[in-house]
């Protein structure tokens, strides 16, 4: 076997992580113990809560610690094994941090097949990407046909998902994303009823338009004045789904709060985060539900693939923060 490449956390990021936060280092690849495997990596999950992860201090998981491989969730597989769940030649997903090689347990690692779907598919709409969108919405928003559902990040990986599953349940979908061509994708391909394209349009004034009895279910993946303006246009007993907050992640001085929350109290409405890790037990009936759409066309999974190396993960991070992806941002280290 080659050597392990892989990408370190070097030092806490005070804003946008620059080249100074990692550390690129190359280790032996591992034999594995009794109970134990090791994964080829082969895809690498690029995800918005990264930047989160960073950060010291009190979280739903703990940061990742100075020198530590950055975690990643990914896609690969088994190329030396002494687990009898985990064959060589299988292909798998799991928490394997961005390297190249990976040794594990088997803990939380699901095996998948490549012939069903492509493998970038189990990191997007049949990965964590889908089980956010489908838990935020039906469970924390409580979906119900007819809503006016309003998304931002309405093109990224959970927004562009999101979507398309209030489509499927009947309701009217009004997503909020950045440029006139990620707005034309969410309303041609996907069938979003309307786009506001925040970078060129006013998105309180928007809303009033493709809103105008209000909104039920608005699910934030940007914070920020975004969420203010969804405020303000909330219906009766509407639902607010805090899933991210990307506008302010590399913020370097502490965010403002939401000016507009008590439109929570005079509408009887509610606003609720969630961790999506919280419904583990559910996710094989919910990836059966999404494959099944995906099978019927109801549902597409874009995966925005960009190949490279490992060496690469720094610069591909940032394509999040700069709004340069369409879909799910996947970094292919290998065949």
């Amino acid at each position: 076997m080659t050597d392990n490449h892989q990408v370190r956390l070097a030092a806490r990021p005070n804003g946008l992580p620059t080249p100074e936060v990692w550390e690129h280092t190359t280790e032996p690849v591992p034999t594995p113990a009794d109970g134990r495997f090791v994964v080829r990596v082969t895809h690498l999950s690029l995800d918005p809560a990264m930047r989160g992860w960073m950060n010291a201090g009190r979280s739903y998981v703990p940061p990742v610690g100075i020198g530590e491989v950055m975690r990643a969730l990914g896609a690969g597989r088994v190329v030396a094994s002494a687990h009898p769940d985990f064959p060589e030649g299988a292909h798998v997903t799991g928490m394997f941090g961005v390297q190249e090689h990976a040794e594990s347990d088997g803990s939380g690692v699901l095996v998948v097949d490549p012939t069903v779907v492509p493998l970038a598919t189990y990191l997007a709409v049949l990965g964590m990407t889908g089980m956010t969108a489908y838990f935020g919405l039906f469970d924390v928003g409580a979906l119900r046909e007819g809503d006016t559902v309003v998304v931002s990040g309405a093109a990224g990986a959970v927004g562009s998902v999101v979507g398309q599953l209030a489509k499927i349940k009947g309701c009217r979908v009004v997503g909020i994303a950045g440029g006139a061509e990620k707005c034309a994708w969410i309303v041609d391909e996907l069938g979003f009823d309307a786009a506001i394209d925040y970078r060129s349009e006013d998105v309180g004034r928007a809303l009033r338009t493709h809103a105008p009895d209000g909104v039920d279910v608005y699910f934030d993946n940007v914070g920020g004045d975004i969420l203010d303006a969804a405020l303000a246009r909330l219906a009766r007993g509407a639902r607010v789904v805090i899933c991210g907050a990307i506008s302010t992640y590399n913020a370097t001085e502490r965010p403002q709060g939401p000016a507009n929350y008590m439109s929570l109290l005079v509408n009887r409405a509610r606003m609720e985060g969630f961790v999506v890790f919280d419904y583990a037990d559910r996710y094989a009936d919910a990836a059966a539900e999404l494959g099944g759409w995906l099978r019927e066309g109801k549902l597409r999974s874009r995966e925005d693939v960009v190949r490279g190396g490992v060496a690469d993960f720094p610069e591909t991070l940032l394509r999040l923060f700069r709004g340069e992806n369409t879909g799910k941002l996947i970094l292919q280290i290998a065949d």
